[in-house]
C-alpha cells in the first residue's frame, strides 16, 4: 500500500479521534483545515477548535480560511498536492474544493445513510427511539450527505444511552472506519454504492436542533419525552418550566401507569422525587438545572428548593 498525502478537515471533538488515527498511520497529513478562532467567554478571548488544539500539539500544518472559495486559500490547498481529502464534522464544501484531489474527498457521517442526513443525526436517532444507528463513510458530491457509500458499520443504541454517550461510541468507531476507508482507497480496493431508500421508502432527516425542539410537550407519552430528554442530553438539553423558571432536564426515568392523570402536573415529596405527568404515566427527574442555579441531582435540588405541588 502506498501511503496517501491527506488534507484533513474538521472542527469539533468528534473529528479529533479520526485525525489522531490517521496521524498514527502510514499516511501523511499535509494540512489540517478547521474553523477560524471565535471570540468566547466574558473576555471574548479567541477560542480554538478542538481539532486546532490537537493539530497544534502535534505540530501539524493548520489552515483556517474564512471563505473556502478565497483564491489565496485555493492556491494554498492546490499546492499541498493532496491525494485525498478527509472530512469529519466540518462545513459544506464548494465543488472546487471537494473535486480537487485525484482520489476525491470522503466524509464520515454519524448515521446509516441515507437515513438521518443533516446536522444532528445522533440527537434525532435517539429522539425518534431508534434501537440502532451507525456510521458511514462516503464520497462527497454536490448535495449534502448524498454521495456514494464506501463503508458502513451498525452501532446499537442502549435504552440508557444519551446523545453524549452515543456521540463517543460513534466517534471511536468512526475513527476506525475512516482509517479502514483510507487504507482501502490507497489499495484501490473500494466499491462505491449508490444511496437507496429502504423498502418502506421512509427517509428520516436530522435537521439542526432549535429551541422549539427542546421544549417538552407533556401531552406526549412517557417514552416520547424520555427519548427527547436523552436525545438532547447533555447538550442542548430538553427543558420545561417550574414556578415560571426554565428547568433543564439532563436525565430522568419513566413511570408508566394504567391510571394516568392529566398531563403536565407536577408531583413531589420535596425530599426524594419530582415528577411530571404525561399521557400514560410520569417522568421522574434525576438530574436537572433550574434557571439561575447549577446542575444537580434531584435529592440535592430538593434539599434546597421547596414548592407547592401535588403529591
Amino acid at each position: 500500500m502506498k501511503p496517501l498525502n491527506i488534507v484533513f478537515m474538521g472542527t469539533p471533538n468528534f473529528a479529533v479521534a479520526s485525525l489522531e488515527k490517521l496521524l498514527a498511520s502510514e499516511h501523511h497529513i499535509a494540512a489540517v483545515i478547521t474553523a477560524p478562532d471565535k471570540p468566547a467567554g466574558r473576555g471574548l478571548q479567541p477560542h480554538e477548535s478542538e481539532v486546532k488544539k490537537f493539530a497544534l500539539k502535534n505540530h501539524l500544518n493548520i489552515l483556517q480560511p474564512f471563505k473556502l472559495k478565497d483564491p489565496d486559500f485555493l492556491t494554498t490547498l492546490q499546492s499541498l498536492q493532496a491525494d485525498l481529502q478527509v472530512v469529519v464534522a466540518f462545513r459544506m464544501l464548494p465543488e472546487i474544493v471537494w473535486r480537487m484531489p485525484p482520489l476525491g474527498t470522503i466524509n464520515l457521517h454519524a448515521s446509516l445513510l441515507p437515513q438521518y442526513r443533516g446536522a444532528a443525526p445522533i440527537n434525532w436517532a435517539i429522539i425518534n427511539g431508534e434501537k440502532e444507528t451507525g456510521i458511514t463513510t462516503f464520497k462527497l458530491q454536490q448535495e449534502i450527505d448524498t454521495g456514494n457509500i464506501i463503508f458502513q458499520q451498525k452501532i446499537p443504541i442502549a435504552l440508557d444511552d444519551n446523545a453524549g454517550i452515543l456521540h463517543d461510541k460513534l466517534m471511536i468507531a468512526g475513527a476506525d472506519l475512516i482509517l479502514k476507508t483510507v487504507n482501502n482507497i490507497a489499495q484501490g480496493n473500494i466499491t462505491e454504492i449508490k444511496q437507496t431508500l429502504n423498502q418502506t421508502g421512509e427517509l428520516k432527516s436530522a435537521p439542526k436542533i432549535f429551541n422549539e425542539t427542546c421544549e417538552i410537550n407533556w401531552e406526549s407519552s412517557c417514552m416520547e419525552v424520555y427519548n427527547q430528554i436523552r436525545g438532547l442530553s447533555p447538550y442542548p438539553t430538553a427543558f420545561t418550566f417550574l414556578n415560571n423558571k426554565k428547568l433543564k432536564i439532563y436525565s430522568a426515568a419513566t413511570e408508566i401507569t394504567d391510571s394516568p392523570v392529566s398531563p403536565g402536573q407536577v408531583f413531589s415529596d420535596n425530599k426524594s422525587y419530582l415528577k411530571f405527568s404525561t399521557t400514560d404515566g410520569y417522568i421522574s427527574l434525576k438530574e436537572l438545572q433550574l434557571e439561575g442555579k447549577k446542575k444537580m441531582k434531584i435529592t440535592d435540588f430538593l434539599n434546597g428548593f421547596r414548592m407547592h405541588t401535588n403529591n
